[in-house]
């Protein structure tokens, strides 16, 4: 699709300007004022003009656990969410579409989905979540969630040795499943990327990463995994490698331009120079890393020492929300506590470089996507700024992070394909979503899952906590 918006608010480096863009065959072909009109003729008075930003790590498939799984840290809150989430096929198919359409009207126009495998349906979960992704239309990035150990070795040993069931799948079984995905769906020209996902230290062996290493480096993928979550990831770590995890992870050769590493947040500086030097991505999930107690992430101290660090919403059981915007504002203003100096506080144009431009980095495609440039893919957003939201006028971009708005995405564009028309998702029927999530689903509330009755006293042991008689 051809189309040239004309008169949106951009923002250069003294302010705003308004500007015209043309959009040829899905890429950004020109930027000036008064340009000629090719193809479709888009309103862009009153409107501000922004890339696309990244989701940069979800797990689309917690939806069907959203507000339910009660204060828990992490390592209680898996065992609460496994022992729940029994899902199907359909509820994979209908959380991606949920999933996509929250993060498209936020603001993202991609996706980095930490997808979680149903056992014995691996590569029919993801070709469910592929065909979600592809019908909505937005930039998917599927990360098969994996891992090859089970759930209590994610826990510290400390002087409470505990034996760990074996995983009821080999590491060789699991790394075969990757390889037929990404044979099969890795289509980067058509906006699926497959990328390797080990979920992270705390539930993979080092067979399992260097075996990601190998299928990434073969088939040129991206990198995903989790790190240094929680303060007991950190004292994990101590035990399995007597180093940090990040450490460890740059020995394998895990680390380097296109790996993203969601969390972070019981990094040292050393862990630090580490990410730097191999250029990783931190990706920010203020509001999860808050929800589970794990702990603020010294966001600035990456920033400072130049990590690449954008943003994301993490599943939706754990965050209980898909709006990007909301991640993007927390994740900014959060670190106000953590750093007296306000001189390095993070500026709303700042979150906005991170949020785009950031994500595109992290996966190793800011050449293509990140920014407003001629040759740069048509991935684009126009936000309303005579929303109730957004107004008074004051600064747009300020507004738009720094406020709460509300259903202020007028439009946007993937590819150069309009996914987004006057703030309704024109590809699919979000009404008949609504209906769908509503009719699988039910009012309730939950007890204690046995799981976490099971390992919640050796947890509280391991952390230094009291137990109760």
């Amino acid at each position: 699709m051809n189309f040239t918006i004309k008169k949106a608010l951009i923002a250069v480096t003294d302010g705003y300007t308004t500007l015209d863009v043309q959009v040829t065959d899905g890429i950004i072909a020109a930027i000036g004022e008064d340009l000629d009109v090719i193809g479709t003729a888009i309103d862009g008075e009153h409107k501000l003009l922004l890339p696309g930003f990244f989701n940069a790590h979800t797990h689309s498939s917690e939806k069907w656990q959203r507000g339910i799984i009660p204060p828990l840290p992490l390592e209680l809150w898996l065992a609460h969410l496994y022992d729940f989430s029994l899902l199907d096929i359909e509820q994979v198919y209908l959380s991606a579409l949920g999933t996509a359409a929250e993060t498209l009207l936020s603001g993202g126009t991609s996706v980095v989905d930490h997808l979680v495998l149903i056992p014995g349906k691996e590569l029919e979960t993801i070709s469910t979540a592929v065909r979600a992704y592809q019908e909505i239309g937005i930039r998917a990035f599927i990360a098969p969630l994996i891992q090859d150990e089970s759930l209590t070795a994610g826990m510290p040993k400390g002087k409470f040795l505990e034996n760990h069931q074996p995983y009821f799948r080999s590491t060789a079984e699991t790394l075969a499943i990757i390889e037929e995905a990404v044979i099969k769906f890795h289509r980067p020209e058509e906006g699926i990327n497959i990328l390797v996902a080990p979920t992270g230290i705390q539930l993979c062996t080092d067979d399992l990463f260097t075996g990601c290493i190998e299928l990434s480096d073969r088939y040129n993928l991206c990198r995903h995994s989790h790190l240094l979550e929680t303060k007991a990831q950190e004292k994990l770590a101590l035990e399995k490698y007597g180093c940090s995890a990040v450490e460890h992870l740059n020995n394998i050769g895990f680390l380097h331009e296109k790996t993203s590493l969601a969390h972070c947040v019981w990094l040292t500086d050393a862990d630090i120079q580490i990410l730097a030097k191999t250029k990783s991505t931190v990706v920010h999930n203020p509001l999860s890393n808050l929800r589970l107690g794990s702990g603020i992430a010294p966001i600035l101290k990456y920033i400072q020492a130049g990590v690449n660090v954008t943003f994301g919403c993490d599943g939706a059981s754990s965050n209980d929300s898909q709006d990007l915007l909301e991640a993007i504002k927390i994740g900014s203003i959060l670190h106000n506590v953590t750093d007296f100096d306000y001189q390095s506080w993070i500026t709303p144009r700042q979150a906005v470089k991170m949020a785009a431009l950031g994500g595109a980095k992290g996966l190793g495609i800011d050449e293509k996507l990140g920014s407003l440039n001629v040759g740069k893919k048509a991935d684009l957003v126009l936000y309303d700024l005579t929303n109730l939201s957004l107004l008074p006028r004051t600064d747009p971009i300020g507004l738009l992070v720094l406020g709460r708005p509300v259903n202020v995405v007028n439009s946007a564009w993937v590819n150069g394909k309009q996914i987004i028309d006057h703030g309704n998702v024109t590809t699919i029927n979000v009404d008949e979503l609504r209906t769908e999530l509503f009719n699988r689903s039910q009012w309730e509330s939950r007890g204690k899952s046995p799981t976490v009755e099971q390992i919640e006293v050796h947890y509280r042991r391991v952390m230094g906590l009291s137990i109760d008689n």
